[in-house]
């Protein structure tokens, strides 16, 4: 196995793309380091990419905020503007692992994962998440919901890495929050997770709204129809009742140990039905 680490992205994307054997992109290291540990996975090259200039600075930007792809989940928990602007995206990371965990984990190493129960993963979506993406042809921007493509598999191709996320700007009356349900009471991977994303008008009826599950299909699952239920209302008890129930048409989840698909598909409702009205709560709404 060989290291590298690279100074520049298209250092690491040149590397990344010229190995022929199998390789893995070292950030925070909370998913590799467990891979190499227990054998799951042999590289021949790990690209470290924590000495590239701004990939460990989360920055202001056209009303937003740019992370980037090194800063971790303890960083961002202390970034009082960011956790302000987007409560859900920053407390969906800050449920990855233990208190050791969230001083090297990230939020794109999470969504690198590919796995559909990642915490980081239904909040981005839910918020129009951007990644900006450094690969062999330069860099491009692509929306985080187009990079999962399958339970451990993503979009991005060979030589390309993530190096930041783009948070847009939102209006004063707009929020939102991020609910999983996992067995243990914490250090857990959701068994079904729910992140809802609001904008209120000035009497506080729904404006727009973004719905995105977890762990209930492939790949994270963005809720349009169910989201689209939510705007023109102020979250009245049939209405959430309504999109309770489109969130499970469109849930595809699997049985095993850890769950039922009767189990996880009820579940997947409830929670969208209970980080709705978190979310609306946080937008300064009144039911």
């Amino acid at each position: 196995m060989r290291y590298l680490a690279a100074t520049t992205a298209a250092e690491a994307a040149a590397a990344l793309a010229a190995e022929t054997g199998l390789t893995r992109v070292l950030a925070g290291g909370t998913d590799v380091l467990v891979q190499l540990r227990s054998g799951l996975v042999e590289p021949d090259l790990v690209v470290d990419i924590k000495k590239i200039p701004g990939i460990r600075e989360i920055t202001a930007e056209a009303g937003g905020f740019r992370i980037g792809a090194a800063v971790s989940g303890a960083e961002i928990g202390e970034h009082t503007a960011l956790c302000a602007l987007w409560p859900g995206v920053t407390e969906g990371l800050q449920l990855i692992g233990s208190t050791q965990v969230q001083g090297r984990c990230t939020m794109a190493g999470n969504l690198c994962n590919g796995s559909p129960a990642g915490d980081a993963v239904p909040s981005l979506i839910a918020a129009n998440a951007v990644a900006r993406i450094a690969g062999p042809q330069g860099e491009r921007d692509c929306p985080v919901a187009e990079i999962p493509s399958g339970p451990g598999k993503t979009t991005l191709k060979k030589g390309e890495i993530i190096t930041s996320i783009f948070l847009p700007a939102r209006p004063e009356r707009a929020s939102d929050a991020y609910l999983r349900f996992i067995p243990r009471t914490e250090m857990d991977i959701a068994v079904a997770s729910a992140a809802v994303s609001l904008e209120l008008d000035a009497g506080g009826t729904v404006k727009a709204a973004r719905i995105a599950l977890g762990a209930v299909a492939p790949t994270v699952v963005a809720a349009d129809a169910a989201a689209a239920l939510l705007v023109g209302t102020r979250l009245d008890d049939e209405t959430l009742a309504k999109m309770a129930r489109a969130c499970e048409a469109v849930c595809k989840p699997i049985d095993d140990k850890r769950g039922t698909v009767a189990f996880r598909t009820k579940t997947a409702g409830t929670l969208a039905k209970r980080a709705a009205l978190i979310a609306y709560a946080r937008a300064g709404g009144s039911r």
